[in-house]
C-alpha cells in the first residue's frame, strides 16, 4: 500500500531512502547482462527519454504497449518517492511522412499534427500520464544543425554531397549496444545507398533537399534531419548528456538506438545508464507494422474492448517480453478484469455501509478478520517487491489477485455487520491504491444507481419466498441477474448489488 512500502527502497512521498533491510529497485542494465540496484544520476530524481512516433499514422496497439510499458516504468518510480523528468518525442518529418501527406493532399505538417492528435487521444484513453516534454524534430533543427557541427568537428562526421554522414568507424565501441561487430554488420543492416559515403555503414546526420519536400537552412546545404540524430539532441537537450533511462521497442535497439549510442558518446558523456527495451506485441507470429499493414489501430480495439481492459492486458506480462495479440487473450484480460472489478465493488459497498461491524464488540477481531488483514498485509509486500523486480507489473498484480482470492470467501453473501471494519477496509485500500499505482481501475465505482424496476423485482422475489414460491423467486432472480444485478441474501435481507 502507498502509505508504507515493506521491502523496497522508498516510502511513497518524498525522496527514496537507501535503508531498506530487504527489497531494493533492481534495473535490469544490459550491458552487465543482469538486475541491477538502482542508484539515480541524481538522489531523489530520475530522468527518461522514450523514443515516441514516427507520426506517419495513427496509433496501432503495438506502439501502445511502448507507451504503457514507460508509463509503468514511470508511475513506478513516483510511487517510490522519485521526481521524474519524463521527455517523449514525436518525428514530425520523415520520408513516409512525406508521401502519405502527398497521398492524402495534404502538408506533412497537417498529417503530422492529425496523428499527434490521435496519440493523444488514444494515450488519454489508456490512462498514460503525459511526458514532462514532447518535443518534435521541426521544432530542433538549430540544436541538431549545431550538434552534427560539433560530431564534424570532433572528426566523427564528414560532409558530402550536401548530406552529412557519421562516421562509423571512427567510434570504437560501436556495435557494443546491439552486441555486434562492425565487419559483420554489412549484411544485417539496411545500408544506406550514396556513392558519396566513405563506407557503407555509415548513417545520415542531416539529408541533403530533394526538390519538392521539406526543408531547412544549414551549413552543409538545405535539407534535414536524419532519424537517428533526432533522439540524441532532443534527449541531451532536456535531461543532459546523461540520464538514467532511455525507452523503446527491441527493435529499435539496432539500428536507432546504437547509431544514437554512439553519436552521442563521441561528443562525451555515457549518455544512458539503463535501456529499456520492451518486447513486441506480435500478431499471427509477425511484429505488428503499418509498413505491412498487420496491426490493429487502437480505435479499432477501443470499438470492442474498455479501455482499461486494454491497458491491464498490456501490463499482464514482464514488458520486456514479447506478446502474442489476440482476440482470445484479450476475452481472457476481460474475464480476469471483472474479477477484480466485482471484488472492488463489493469492497466498496461493505466498506461504506453504516452498520459494518455494528455485531462485533468493540476492540475485538474475528478469526476471519486477522485473515483479511494478514492476505492484504502479505499482498501489499508482494505488490512492491513485484515492482521492485525490475518493474515486474505481472508479479504485482499477482499478489493482489491473490488477495481477492483469499478474501472472496470470507466477504462474499456474508452480512455487514459481522465483518470486521478495519480488516474490510484495509483489503479495500490495499487493492485500490495499489491498481491506482499501476493506473488501472481509477474509474471503477460501486455507485451505481439501482434502476426502480429491478428494485421491484427484487420485492416481488422477496415476496415469491415468503409465499414458498421459489419458482416464481428464481424466476426474477434470473431476471434481475439479466438486467445487469445480482441478489444477495442475507440475514439483514435482500441485497442488491451490481454484477
Amino acid at each position: 500500500m502507498r502509505a508504507s512500502l515493506p521491502g523496497c527502497n522508498g516510502t511513497g512521498s518524498g525522496p527514496p531512502v537507501s535503508d531498506s533491510p530487504t527489497a531494493r529497485l533492481r534495473v535490469y542494465d544490459h550491458f552487465a547482462g543482469k538486475k541491477q540496484d538502482f542508484e539515480p544520476l541524481e538522489p531523489g530524481r530520475a530522468t527518461m527519454y522514450v523514443c515516441g512516433m514516427t507520426v506517419q499514422g495513427p496509433p496501432h496497439v503495438g506502439h501502445m504497449l511502448a507507451f504503457v510499458a514507460a508509463d509503468l516504468v514511470r508511475r513506478t518510480l513516483e510511487f517510490l518517492g522519485y521526481e521524474v523528468m519524463h521527455v517523449q518525442n514525436f518525428t514530425d518529418i520523415d520520408d513516409k511522412i512525406i508521401v502519405r501527406a502527398a497521398e492524402a493532399g495534404i502538408s506533412p505538417a497537417e498529417l503530422a499534427q492529425q496523428n499527434i492528435d490521435d496519440f493523444f487521444a488514444a494515450a488519454d484513453a489508456l490512462n498514460i500520464r503525459r511526458a514532462t516534454e514532447y518535443p518534435r524534430v521541426t521544432g530542433h533543427i538549430e540544436e541538431i544543425v549545431a550538434y552534427i557541427v560539433r560530431l564534424i568537428e570532433k572528426g566523427h562526421a564528414y560532409e558530402a554531397g550536401g548530406s552529412v554522414w557519421f562516421d562509423v568507424r571512427s567510434y570504437a565501441d560501436y556495435g557494443r549496444l546491439s552486441n555486434r561487430n562492425v565487419d559483420d554488420m554489412r549484411t544485417a543492416v539496411r545500408v544506406e545507398l550514396d556513392e558519396a559515403k566513405r563506407d557503407p555503414l555509415d548513417f545520415a546526420l542531416w539529408k541533403a533537399a530533394r526538390a519538392g519536400e521539406p526543408a531547412w537552412d544549414s551549413p552543409f546545404g538545405p535539407g534535414r534531419p536524419g532519424w537517428h540524430i533526432e533522439c540524441s539532441v532532443m534527449s541531451t537537450k532536456y535531461l543532459g548528456e546523461t540520464f538514467d533511462f532511455h525507452g523503446g521497442g527491441r527493435d529499435l535497439i539496432f539500428p536507432h538506438h546504437e547509431n544514437e549510442l554512439a553519436q552521442s558518446c563521441a561528443l562525451g558523456g555515457d549518455f544512458v545508464r539503463y535501456w529499456m527495451h520492451n518486447g513486441l506485441l506480435t500478431l499471427e507470429g509477425q511484429k505488428m507494422a503499418k509498413s505491412t499493414g498487420h496491426f490493429f489501430s487502437v480505435k479499432e480495439v477501443l470499438g470492442e474492448f474498455d479501455a482499461d481492459v486494454l491497458r491491464y492486458y498490456l501490463l499482464r506480462g514482464h514488458f520486456r517480453n514479447q506478446m502474442e495479440y489476440s482476440r482470445e487473450r484479450l476475452e481472457e484480460a476481460a474475464a480476469a478484469y471483472d474479477r477484480m472489478r466485482r471484488a472492488l465493488l463489493l469492497l466498496d459497498e461493505l466498506a461504506d455501509d453504516g452498520g459494518l461491524g455494528s455485531a462485533i464488540a468493540e476492540g475485538v477481531t474475528t478469526p476471519e478478520g486477522i485473515r483479511l488483514e494478514d492476505a492484504a498485509a502479505k499482498a501489499g509486500k508482494g505488490f512492491v517487491e513485484g515492482l521492485c523486480d525490475d518493474f515486474n507489473a505481472e508479479s504485482a498484480m499477482a499478489s493482489l489477485f491473490e488477495l481477492v482470492r483469499e478474501a472472496n470467501p470470507l466477504l462474499v453473501g456474508k452480512a455487514p455487520a459481522g465483518l470486521d471494519a478495519a480488516p474490510v477496509r484495509a483489503v479495500r485500500d490495499c487493492l485500490r491504491q495499489n491498481l491506482a499505482v499501476l493506473g488501472l481501475f481509477e474509474n471503477v465505482s460501486g455507485e451505481v444507481a439501482i434502476p426502480a424496476e429491478v428494485e421491484d423485482l427484487a420485492r416481488q422475489r422477496d415476496a415469491a419466498r415468503l409465499a414458498r414460491d421459489f419458482a416464481l423467486a428464481d424466476e426474477l432472480r434470473d431476471r434481475i441477474l439479466g438486467a445487469g444485478f445480482r441478489i444477495e441474501d442475507t440475514p439483514d435481507g435482500t441485497r442488491v448489488r451490481t454484477v
